[in-house]
């Protein structure tokens, strides 16, 4: 049972803990909680490939989309009342505090009612836009029917998950998502096999999951020393909706862009990814199945930048910047590290890997090919990542903005519309690695002057 602290232990704690074993101990539960998180998708593709249907499993890179979408409203208003909050506590301006995690929570719940709504009335529509071919239409409505009933769950508990996080109480937001992962994967061969409810049986096991982990991440709210919800603290004020929207806009916009660029690529899928309809649908299943194999990765990853993100926005906001430099610095490392092992195994065995998830030789073909490239770049992505997580959570809102858009936005979706027409298949199988490194090339400029200020204060300060 993690330790009760008050905000005074916590405030000392994160600001006077040695760095690196402090961004290890943050780490630890944000890499369980992101790569049991990816478990959900991964197990729903996994258990469907089983039913050997190329386009149920199409279905499901079809809807990703939209999950994406969903994740970019819950971190727009998780990671920017997260990361104020984080700010505000370094300051122990608590009441601010109160009034951030309240408007962050409850905004939540309004938007996710609001999604549900207009997601249910106009779902046919808005999967063919998504990409979804006649064949694969039936099974993405089906799928996605019940995802979009559980976005309000789904929303609330991105933002309680992240809230928590950068309270310095990473183990309770831990608990609450791998709970509700874990049933999942337990739920999926039940409501598929043995219900025989196919793709909408896996839908249904990931949206009762969800409302399962918003139970849990609710009550962990009361727990930890973490600052209660309360309705009367929820405001439209200025002061605390302004900080919101900026620490929050960066999320937004790389998942936005990411959702953005998944109905590119499977548009481009269903016009360039093969001559027969059956090759179409393997290409939509293939780029599906990779997409989830390194998001999952990437997730796992990204929790080691997640470890550093509140030591990050405590330590910024006591002004102790030489804290601030050096972790950045042993995160990158870690990062970079982790990646590159990644990157090696994913280049090495893709057939293998693929193959898990579909048993279609046209999909593990398709597949294969895909995420040979996308590991060339991966391990760059320690450096787009870090940067960006670091550059939003010290408030940074512009800089942080231009390298969330960068990657899926700036770079994917130019590429991924240019390439297919001129090159094919092999367009859309290289497009994200290309990507990738032109938005390594874009961050580096950007964060070599923010390394050198913080670098300069830490000196001002020593002197002072």
């Amino acid at each position: 049972m993690a330790k009760i602290m008050t905000a005074e232990q916590k405030h000392q704690m994160m600001t006077e803990t040695p760095i690196n074993r402090l961004i290890i101990r943050m780490a630890i539960p944000s890499i369980i909680s992101m790569l049991v998180t990816s478990l959900y998708n991964m197990a729903d593709t996994f258990f469907i490939g089983q039913l050997h249907n190329v386009p149920a499993t199409a279905s499901i890179g079809i809807v990703f989309p939209l999950m994406n979408i969903i994740q970019a409203i819950g971190f727009f208003l998780g990671q920017g009342s997260g990361n104020t909050v984080s700010r505000l506590l370094g300051k122990k301006e608590i009441k601010d505090a109160e009034h951030t995690v309240a408007t962050g929570f409850f905004g939540a719940i309004i938007m996710g009612v609001l999604f549900t709504s207009l997601g249910l009335l106009f779902i046919k529509p808005l999967m063919k836009i998504l990409g979804a071919t006649d064949t694969i239409m039936p099974y993405a409505i089906g799928y996605g029917r019940y995802i979009i009933l559980g976005a309000p769950f789904k929303l609330a508990s991105i933002v309680l998950n992240v809230q928590m996080r950068f309270q310095g109480n990473a183990f309770f937001s831990m608990i609450g998502i791998a709970s509700g992962a874990v049933l999942n994967i337990f739920l999926d061969p039940l409501f598929i096999h043995t219900f025989g409810l196919g793709v909408e049986g896996a839908a249904i096991a990931t949206a009762i999951s969800q409302v399962f982990s918003f139970l849990l991440l609710l009550g962990g709210t009361y727990r930890g020393g973490n600052i209660r919800l309360k309705l009367r603290a929820f405001t439209l004020k200025w002061k605390i909706i302004k900080p919101i929207i900026g620490g929050g806009m960066p999320s937004l916009c790389r998942q936005g862009l990411a959702s953005v660029a998944n109905i590119c690529m499977n548009l481009a899928a269903t016009t360039y990814g093969g001559v027969t309809p059956e090759a179409i649908d393997a290409a939509v299943a293939a780029l599906g199945v990779v997409n989830r194999i390194m998001q999952f990765a990437a997730s796992a990853i990204m929790g080691i930048g997640q470890g550093f993100q509140p030591v990050c926005g405590f330590n910024y906001g006591a002004k102790k910047y030489g804290r601030v430099r050096k972790g950045f610095m042993f995160t990158l490392k870690v990062m970079f590290f982790c990646m590159l092992i990644f990157a090696v195994i994913g280049f090495t065995f893709p057939q293998q890997i693929v193959s898990i998830f579909n048993s279609d030789a046209t999909v593990i073909e398709f597949g294969t090919i895909t995420m040979r490239f996308q590991c060339l770049a991966f391990p760059l992505m320690s450096v787009v990542f870090n940067a960006n997580m670091a550059m939003q959570t010290m408030g940074m809102a512009g800089r942080s903005t231009i390298l969330s858009m960068a990657r899926q936005g700036v770079c994917f979706i130019p590429i991924i519309l240019i390439l297919p027409p001129i090159i094919g298949a092999l367009g859309i199988q290289i497009a994200q690695a290309c990507a990738d490194a032109f938005a390594f090339a874009i961050t580096v400029p950007m964060l070599i002057p923010v390394l050198k200020m913080l670098k300069e204060k830490d000196k001002e300060q020593q002197a002072a």
